[in-house]
């Protein structure tokens, strides 16, 4: 007779032990997407009634993005990437233009007295059809805007980036450029 050869078996007891290795091995090694967003730090609430003085049309920069996730500044259509210059051009008003922020000499220290738009604020408002990634993108114009006022600044004057600089000197900076975005509830525009 002729004997029945035996196939050798794969031992399945430690597949489980193996599979759940491999999951644990996945989720450490797999990078997740993190979710982007705004970091600001909101002004602290008045306790009381504050009375808040007009402000000039001159002083504020209306940035509007449409549904159709167009961008206009003071109604004129722009494209994202004009936004840095335009931005920076108003926070300086370098050539002292009457239709850009009134200069306002002020005493800063590092600085002595310095002429800056005190007054100035970006105007923010979105259509509720914006797309978040639109919205994000002129808001990271508006900040880099900032930023590179601020490094320009720093530099100018410390021969160092803004970054480097002690809380003392960022602080004297952030007088002369300050993030003043005022933004809106998004509203159906109709441009």
């Amino acid at each position: 007779m002729a004997s029945k050869k035996k196939v050798p078996e794969i031992p399945s007891a430690s597949l489980a032990d193996i599979a759940f290795l491999m999951l644990i091995f996945f989720l450490i090694a797999t990078t997740m997407d993190t979710d982007r967003g705004i970091a600001r730090m909101l002004p602290p609430m008045f306790d009381e009634e504050v009375d808040i003085p007009p402000v000039r049309e001159r002083n504020v920069l209306p940035v509007l993005i449409n549904f159709r996730n167009d961008v206009s500044v003071r109604g004129t259509p722009i494209h994202i990437s004009q936004l840095r210059e335009i931005t920076k051009e108003f926070m300086e008003n370098p050539f002292e233009l009457d239709n850009l922020p009134e200069l306002v000499p002020t005493e800063i220290d590092y600085f002595g007295l310095v002429p800056i738009t005190k007054h100035a604020v970006i105007s923010l408002v979105s259509d509720r059809g914006t797309q978040y990634q639109t919205y994000l993108t002129v808001q990271n114009e508006l900040q880099a805007a900032i930023n590179e006022l601020r490094n320009e600044a720093a530099r100018k004057k410390f021969r160092k980036s803004y970054e480097d600089l002690d809380e003392d000197q960022q602080r004297a900076i952030r007088v002369i450029y300050p993030q003043r975005i005022s933004e809106a509830e998004p509203r159906n525009i109709k441009r």
